[in-house]
């Protein structure tokens, strides 16, 4: 099987590891490699950042107006619109999110750099009162340098596009370094950004593992801001580096996000969000819906149908239009929710449907839509954010129940 040869995007270049080395992106429908990347280390991610620091240091960016950087931004937006059939069919093959998803997530973006395009020039400062009339005091927004913007490989083009597009907006160059397991589209994000005319070296794109290449990234004394979306451990590195940089944060970590129901809720709908909520992109978003908490006249109606429901999801190949649920996005976080599932048996939660791998759809790393019954919110499965097809239920009697 050949496979779909990616380079890395440094300043003007589309360039290999500097060490030579690489690393395969696996498919996650067929647990099979399908394309060859980049693995960086410290030297490629020191090219990279030296690269967006002359190019934020250059007239060819830090010369524009701002309205001319939000016609560079218009027009990526207008290029991501002509690609969005490229971009959608790169990330579901590399993240095993469904093709209809990839294809809604795609078809918002070329709306969002455009509103971005007009912000650009919406930045402004202002002037302060004063008491003393020989003084005169005003504000005046400057952009802060070279950004790092580390994406995880559950939604990547979506992630990358609200950290990339105001980061630009404000003056500033990037450095990004995508999930290993999810690289392709940000790759071909870049090649568009250099179609649409943004300077070489404003948009770096860097791949590789994340305890080398992101922690080189994330601690370089040259970056001045951090844009992170991920788990709550690697988060911990991210803030431990910055420290020694006092680069500024933002992050963007997980969640255990509750659907309560109450008894006067129109069933039908609240089954449907509850569905899409939590087997949506297969679970794997920081805000899928993996608590349900039911109130006690309409709970044992709701579960039934709730179970009903999601036995008849159809799992399969996330390129085939047919298919309401695809795999999980890598082996590691299949593994993750198999140990879960498996502590929730153990503490007693009771397993209404699910709880395996389907048996028909080969060594892709599929799992069955799962539900449980829980008779405590102290269980693990009630508090352990899973990120995949695996929610929780619990009975309460009233609102004050349900919010304690």
């Amino acid at each position: 099987m050949t496979l779909e040869r990616f380079q890395m995007c440094i300043g003007a270049e589309w360039v290999d590891a500097l060490s030579g080395k690489t690393f395969d992106s696996l498919n996650p429908a067929l647990a099979e490699p399908w394309a060859q990347l980049p693995d960086a280390d410290e030297a490629d991610v020191e090219r990279a950042v030296q690269a967006a620091q002359q190019a934020f240091d250059s007239p060819a960016w830090r010369g524009l107006t701002a309205t001319a950087r939000g016609k560079l931004l218009r027009r990526l937006g207008d290029l991501i619109a002509d690609n969005k059939e490229r971009l959608a069919q790169l990330e579901s093959r590399d993240n095993g999110k469904l093709i209809r998803e990839t294809r809604g997530q795609v078809s918002y973006l070329p709306e969002f750099f455009h509103y971005t395009a007009g912000l650009a020039d919406k930045l402004e400062g202002g002037t302060l009162p004063l008491d003393k009339p020989d003084l005169f005091a005003y504000t005046v927004h400057e952009p802060m340098g070279v950004v790092a913007a580390i994406i995880p490989w559950n939604s990547p083009l979506y992630l990358t596009a609200i950290k990339l597009a105001p980061a630009l907006a404000a003056g500033n160059t990037i450095v990004i370094k995508p999930s290993e397991h999810a690289s392709a589209t940000i790759l071909e994000l870049a090649r568009l950004a250099l179609e649409a005319g943004i300077p070489p070296g404003v948009v770096n794109v860097v791949t590789g593992y994340g305890p080398s290449t992101g922690a080189a990234l994330t601690r370089h004394p040259l970056v001045r801001k951090i844009a992170f979306t991920g788990g709550a451990a690697t988060a911990r590195h991210v803030v431990r580096s910055s420290a020694e940089n006092f680069a500024k944060l933002s992050l963007e970590l997980g969640g255990k996000s509750p659907n309560i129901i109450f008894a006067d809720a129109d069933l039908d709908s609240a089954i449907n969000g509850a569905i899409a909520g939590i087997y949506a992109a297969s679970g794997q978003s920081c805000v899928s819906g993996s608590r349900l908490l039911v109130q006690d006249e309409i709970y044992d109606e709701f579960v039934e149908r709730l179970v009903e429901r999601a036995q008849r999801i159809r799992i399969g190949n996330p390129q085939e239009d047919a298919s309401e649920m695809g795999p999980m996005a890598t082996a590691q976080q299949l593994a993750v929710v198999e140990g879960l599932v498996a502590d929730a048996i153990a503490e007693g939660a009771r397993l209404r449907t699910g709880g395996k791998r389907p048996q028909n759809l080969g060594a892709g790393w599929f799992y069955e839509p799962t539900l449980f019954e829980c008779d405590r919110n102290s269980m693990k499965i009630m508090q352990e954010e899973v990120f995949g097809p695996v929610a929780s239920v619990i009975r309460f009697k009233d609102e004050a129940e349900a919010l304690a």
